[in-house]
This record gives structure tokens, C-alpha cells and sequence, in this order.
């Protein structure tokens, strides 16, 4: 396996150890990076190790002991600690000798401390152990590159300075840091399942491993509504991934998917867990909500087939529970499918005039869309192209781009 691959799969799993055993962000932060580059001086020549994860803690561990040593800070009893696992074993067995059995899960919980804000503790988590981008991050929140990097700079202040401990949390305390450790998880796949910017649209890595950590909340917390239906509504999207992207490399929308090359096996794990969700009285999650919209697009075998005024009350329903920009562009989109363009126009326009997504461009694409489908040729035109100006991943500005050379197409016959 190349180097860069293994730093790649690696790399959150070794920060998220190092935070865990040094306590400090930027210390770890600092160690990994050292890591990486002692990695790639000597593996070269003395090969890649049988276990390159606990080569990579160990030897940033190290590092990290012989600046603190270098700066003459350390305390006593962190040297104390920190000097307890000397050898490559010793480190990988420390990494999993813990209630949930993996580090990045635990520490996604310890950034849920209810000392910082919701959107602070999902930031923080996205950026720093899932391993997201800056801009990735800003793109989950709807805000600059430059506000976010801000507010993952106070946030790691926060914590220093408040000494929020690195720990892992008793049973009673899950239920009050869920949300937010759920919402990480969301925004790992979401990133995976669209990616930010680049010339992939999907990271399959990255859907992965959310979803692995989605099963592992479901093992915490088996009759959890919002976990079941977290897992449920990411294995119903991945079962999709295969057909996103033609051979090409290029976008397909969902109604042009060949549904044949859909994930049988994840269609069906993904429905019998919406029904046990659903199946759970009490608060509906909004997770559950949508893991119930994404099986009724997986029962279409064709898309005429496709449901969609039931879609449309769910997404009624989800509004109740979470009305999110997010939220109400997807809704209009199901509104398009039922009462036709003119409608979702409406819906659409009315969102954007609040401002708070006027730098999304998948709502100025989904305007484009609206005003095509009116024969609105000239608005749609612009509006593709406010879409294509904001549009960071390439698949996407393609996309976009056939679009525009539709609609010219069209104007140059008239």
C-alpha cells in the first residue's frame, strides 16, 4: 500500500490516540505531523511497519515527550503517564483498552462536552478526528471558510482554557452529548457521499466510516430512534453511490440513476432498520424522518414509481422538526415533482430572499432547474450560472455546464 494511502486511512484514527493519550489538540496535532514526516524519511528505505497506525502514535507520542522535554513544561505526572507505553504494541493495545473500542468514537464524544456550544462540538469533531476540511466544514454549516477557521480557533481555546477533560463518558451522560455525536457522524458521510470540492464527487472512505461508527452507536444504544435511523437513512443513500457517478465520472441525478446497480444488500439492511426506528414510541427523530424518505426513493424500482406526495408530507413533517435551509431546498424539490415548477419557484424564491443560502449553489441550481422547466430560459441561464460561480467540486460545475449548453441550444433555435 503507498504511503500516502496509509496516511490517508490512518490519519484521523492516530490524531484522535495522540489527543486522547497527550490531552492537547495543537500538542497532537503538532505530534502527528512529525509523525508523518519521520514516516516518510524512513519507510522508504526500511519499509512500511507490520502495524503503520501504532508506528505512526508511537513515534508521535515520542515526539511529542521530547518537545515537552525541549520546552521544559511538562508536569511530572504527565510524563508519568505518557512514558507507560513504550513499544508499538503496548501504544495499539493502549489505543483500543477503552468502553467503546475505538478512539475516534470516543473522542467524538468527548467533543461533545455540553461546556461548548452544538455547533461548536460538530465543527470541532468534523474538522479535527473526522480529518474534514476547513472548507468542507464551513460548507456543512453554510458559512465562510474564514468564520468557520474562527470558530474552530475559540473552540479549541475553549477547552484549554475551561480544561474540558479528554474522558470518556459514563452511560447517564450519552444521551446529552448524542445529538451532537450524531451530527458528526452525519456530516463524515454527507462529506463522503458529496464531497466539498475536487474532482471526485464521492470519498467511499469517508461513507465508510461513518457508517461504521453509525453501527457502532446502534451497538451503545440499540432502541436509540435517532441512531437506528441515522444508520438506516446512510446504508439507504450508500446503497446509491454505485449509480451517482457514470463511467465518466459524471453526476446522475437521482432520476436518471440505473437502479439496477443499486446496493440490494444495503437497500434491505437499510429498510428493516427503518421499520425498527419507526417501530420506537416516543419523539420522532428527524433522522428517522429522513431514513423514511430515502426508503421510499429505494422501493421506486422505477422512478415513475416514486411516491412522491407522500415524500412531500414527510418533508412537511421533517420542517416541524428541523427547518433547515437544507431541509426546505430539498422540499421544494419534492413540491417540483408534485404541483410542478411554478410552486417550487415560489418556495425557492422565498428562502433565498431570507438570505441566509444565498452562497449555496445547489439553490440557485435548483432555481435554474425550476425556471427550465418554465421555459424561463434567459432567468434559468442566469441562474445556472450563479450556480456555476459557486460550485467548488468539478463534477458538479460539468454538470451545471451541460446545462447552460442546453438552455443556449435552445435560445440559438428560437
Amino acid at each position: 500500500m503507498a504511503i500516502e494511502e496509509i496516511f490517508r486511512r490512518e490519519a484521523g484514527r492516530v490524531l484522535a490516540t495522540l489527543i486522547r493519550l497527550l490531552g492537547d489538540f495543537d500538542l497532537a496535532e503538532d505530534a502527528r505531523q512529525e509523525a508523518f514526516g519521520a514516516a516518510l524519511e524512513q519507510w522508504p528505505t526500511a519499509g512500511v511497519p507490520a502495524n503503520p497506525c501504532a508506528w505512526l502514535i508511537q513515534t508521535g507520542r515520542n515526539k511529542a515527550i521530547d518537545r515537552i522535554r525541549r520546552e521544559k513544561v511538562f508536569r511530572s505526572k504527565m510524563l508519568g503517564e505518557l512514558a507507560g507505553a513504550e513499544s508499538q504494541g503496548e501504544v495499539a493495545a493502549d489505543a483500543d483498552d477503552d468502553s467503546f473500542g475505538d478512539d475516534r468514537l470516543r473522542l467524538i464524544f468527548t467533543c461533545c462536552h455540553p461546556a461548548l456550544s452544538g455547533e461548536a462540538h460538530i465543527a470541532l469533531t468534523l474538522r479535527e478526528v473526522c480529518g474534514l476540511s476547513t472548507q468542507a466544514v464551513a460548507r456543512a454549516f453554510l458559512v465562510s471558510e474564514e468564520t468557520m477557521a474562527q470558530r474552530l480557533v475559540r473552540a479549541k481555546k475553549k477547552i484549554r482554557d475551561a480544561g474540558i477533560p479528554y474522558e470518556t463518558p459514563e452511560p447517564p451522560l450519552f444521551n446529552e452529548r448524542m445529538h451532537g455525536v450524531l451530527a458528526v457522524v452525519y456530516g463524515v458521510f454527507t462529506e463522503g457521499y458529496a464531497a466539498t470540492a475536487g474532482s471526485r464527487l464521492v470519498d467511499a472512505e469517508l461513507c465508510t466510516e461513518a457508517i461504521r461508527l453509525g453501527r457502532l452507536l446502534d451497538e451503545l444504544q440499540p432502541a436509540n430512534q435517532a441512531a437506528l435511523g441515522l444508520l438506516a437513512l446512510m446504508l439507504l443513500h450508500d446503497a446509491r453511490r454505485p449509480a451517482r457517478v457514470s463511467d465518466a465520472g459524471d453526476l446522475v441525478l437521482l432520476e436518471d440513476q440505473d437502479r439496477s446497480r443499486w446496493d440490494q444488500s444495503k437497500i434491505d439492511e437499510g429498510l428493516a432498520l427503518v421499520d425498527r426506528a419507526l417501530a420506537i414510541r416516543g419523539q420522532v427523530s428527524s433522522y428517522a424522518v429522513q431514513a423514511a424518505i430515502a426508503a421510499l426513493h429505494v422501493r421506486a424500482r422505477k422512478k415513475e414509481d416514486t411516491d412522491w406526495p407522500q415524500i412531500v408530507g414527510l418533508y412537511e413533517v421533517l420542517l416541524r422538526l428541523q427547518a433547515t435551509p437544507v431541509i426546505e431546498l430539498n422540499h421544494a424539490v419534492a413540491v417540483s415533482m408534485v404541483d410542478g415548477g411554478a410552486r417550487a419557484l415560489d418556495l425557492v424564491d422565498s428562502l433565498a430572499a431570507r438570505g441566509q443560502v444565498s452562497e449555496y449553489h445547489l439553490l440557485h441550481a435548483a432555481r435554474g432547474r425550476f425556471l427550465q422547466q418554465l421555459g424561463r430560459l434567459r432567468e434559468a441561464r442566469d441562474a445556472y450560472l450563479a450556480a456555476m460561480s459557486l460550485a467548488t467540486l468539478e463534477p458538479e460545475r460539468k454538470f451545471i455546464a451541460g446545462r447552460i449548453a442546453q438552455i443556449d441550444q435552445s435560445l440559438a433555435v428560437r
